[in-house]
């Protein structure tokens, strides 16, 4: 798995409490540790009792802290407080929670948390009944109002065999959380990406329509990326299968026009603009309110007239001009000949700031593929000429260019 940049280098301690959702917990050490992360593991003594640290020490590749006795841990707790990025706890028990709501400091895990400098998440597990508990509620309550986050718990069958809200949120979105609580003091901390991703999909009859390879994965690395700098983020997205980033505002679109209304709509007080669809360019010239019969052939002939769709980024400009937002616009030319000559013109024509040219025929670059190759152009010349690297790589890239520019650097 590629290295994320926001997590590379960053120190995690992940406390670890006694609930059967500590299997959930290894699997997260390994997404974090993969991601880049330094990964300290505190565990309880009841979280023992389900997994042994070994289990944790080999998905991380560091030492399990559990005893707060051992002479060879002597202020430990001080050394992980101070260090930490960011200190995770999950499976979170109602036992710990209480503790930590109440100031209580009788085991490692405990200790480290009262001595944290750093944000805190807790992610809650336990059965539906005690986590509706008053005490629970009120525990967690005293918690969000000291600073400390939540994430989740999500409804489910519990291990008693009952349905209800109290389990423990899965890895992948502890990840994502865990992501956009280091990302508040990112570059884009306080700003406001607008995203466009995926195809547009212009209907010939209500089963057929016209559209495109795309398949929205480097729109959403974009989203991403821009998550990742701390931005909060407006993503407009096409007919797409991909899972959308969490933390990202969607909005759902089937046509160009569609499109281009929820764009203009979002880039009202947008600082940038990243528009990363591949619309359709051509829509049929009419529509059939039923499915179109090969024994209508004749009277619909084979032949399908084609009308231009809207110009998106023209009516971007036309607004810009006269809001001044967004403030900043990167627009993407996927070419098959001519690449350079023909983004070029189209970063003039539409008033870009940037526009990112791919030649979608070149190995490894265009639809459906997780790489890509990228000439970014600016109106003084090319910015930057990307080799073949992962989409995340190219959105990170290019959202770093984009934030300079906003920031005045």
């Amino acid at each position: 798995m590629e290295q994320i940049s926001l997590l590379k280098d960053k120190r995690i301690v992940l406390g670890v409490t006694g609930s059967i959702a500590v299997y959930k917990a290894v699997d997260l050490a390994s997404k974090l540790t993969q991601a880049g992360a330094e990964v300290s593991v505190i565990m309880s003594g009841a979280a023992q009792r389900f997994v042994s640290p070994l289990s944790f020490r080999s998905v991380t590749g560091r030492p399990v802290h559990a005893d707060m006795w051992d002479l060879e841990e002597h202020v430990r707790h001080i050394a992980l407080a101070e260090a930490a990025d960011l200190l995770l706890i999950a499976p979170a028990t109602a036992n710990t929670i209480a503790k930590l709501a109440h100031g209580l400091a009788d085991n490692l895990l405990t200790v480290t948390a009262l001595a944290a400098r750093c944000p805190v998440l807790l992610a809650p597990a336990m059965d539906g009944g005690m986590f509706e508990n008053p005490t629970t509620q009120g525990n967690l309550s005293r918690l969000v109002d000291h600073g400390i986050r939540l994430a989740g718990p999500s409804e489910g069958r519990m291990a008693s065999g009952l349905m209800g809200l109290g389990r423990m949120c899965e890895a992948d979105e502890l990840l994502a959380r865990t992501r956009l609580l280091l990302a508040e003091q990112g570059p884009l901390a306080g700003k406001h990406v607008v995203v466009t991703t995926g195809p547009t999909r212009e209907a010939l009859d209500p089963v057929r329509f016209i559209s495109n390879r795309s398949t929205g994965k480097q729109g959403l690395a974009v989203a991403q990326a821009a998550l990742d700098a701390g931005a909060r983020v407006t993503l407009i997205a096409g007919p797409i299968s991909e899972e959308i980033p969490l933390g990202a505002d969607q909005v759902s679109v089937q046509t160009t026009e569609e499109m281009g209304e929820a764009t203009l709509a979002a880039i009202g007080d947008a600082d940038a603009l990243f528009m990363v669809a591949a619309v359709a360019d051509f829509r049929p010239g009419s529509r059939s309110e039923k499915k179109i019969k090969k024994t209508e052939a004749d009277e619909w002939g084979l032949a399908i007239g084609l009308e231009p769709t809207l110009d998106v980024l023209t009516a971007v400009r036309a607004q810009r001009e006269k809001t001044g937002f967004p403030r900043v616009a990167l627009g993407f030319a996927a070419e098959t000949h001519n690449a350079f000559e023909f983004g070029r013109d189209k970063l003039l024509r539409k008033g870009l700031n940037y526009i990112a040219v791919n030649d979608v025929l070149a190995d490894g670059a265009g639809f459906a593929v997780d790489t890509n190759r990228i000439i970014l152009l600016s109106s003084a010349g090319v910015v930057e000429e990307m080799p073949l690297l992962s989409k995340t790589a190219v959105a990170e890239r290019l959202v770093a260019h984009v934030a300079k520019t906003l920031n005045g650097n």
